[in-house]
């Protein structure tokens, strides 16, 4: 019995649309995927930035209603994609299995508690500065946050739920002051330390 078909995307492509009935649930296998809404004023607000092995359209599944958000592949994306009806089935069928998606989805909860907080609460900076800490890699001894293809200042913004301009201005800010050094293909952490002490600005 086949329970997921392997799927691809190229970058820019649409996996499903905001308001579309939740036929799939999707597994992550390779790539970049951003789950978004569009306000009233036009733009575009970040939900979920997905990378392997996420999984997504999973809410509306379980809920029973259609997706929120539209998802869009931030680069070349390959998935596994589970019929509705399956997973519904396999969840009945496999406690363990029902238990890892109810914590799954739980951990989605907390996310957009978080969201909620993040964007009623807290300064550009101070998302800014929060994004940047937990996406940090170590290399070469330094704290870097690696900037891919699709990284661009734009879908920043798009992440931080905020404009460019706004956070062309909080980027310099930090970097003016020594926090941080934009390069083209990263963000370096001068002084993680310090620039930790900022998240509640």
């Amino acid at each position: 019995m086949t329970v997921a078909v392997p799927r691809h995307f190229d970058m820019g492509q649409v996996i499903y649309l905001e308001g579309e009935p939740a036929e799939f649930v999707y597994i992550l296998e390779r790539g970049w995927v951003k789950a978004t809404r569009i306000t009233r004023e036009g733009r575009e607000q970040g939900l979920l930035f997905l990378r392997p092995v996420d999984i997504f359209g999973d809410i509306a599944v379980f809920a029973e209603t259609t997706y929120p958000g539209t998802t869009t592949a931030l680069e070349s994306v390959d998935v596994w994609v589970i019929p509705s009806p399956m997973i519904l089935e396999l969840a009945k069928r496999y406690p363990d299995l029902a238990l890892a998606i109810i914590r799954k989805l739980s951990e989605r909860v907390l996310h957009y508690i978080n969201l909620v907080e993040d964007l009623s609460l807290r300064s550009v900076e101070a998302r800014l500065v929060y994004t940047l800490l937990r996406n940090a890699e170590l290399c070469h001894g330094q704290l870097v946050v690696p900037r891919r293809e699709w990284t661009t200042f734009d879908e920043m913004a798009v992440r931080l739920g905020t404009v460019r301009d706004v956070l062309s201005r909080a980027l310099k800010a930090l970097e003016v002051e020594g926090y941080i050094r934009v390069e083209k293909h990263a963000i370096v952490l001068l002084d993680p330390k310090s620039l930790a002490e900022l998240t509640d600005r």
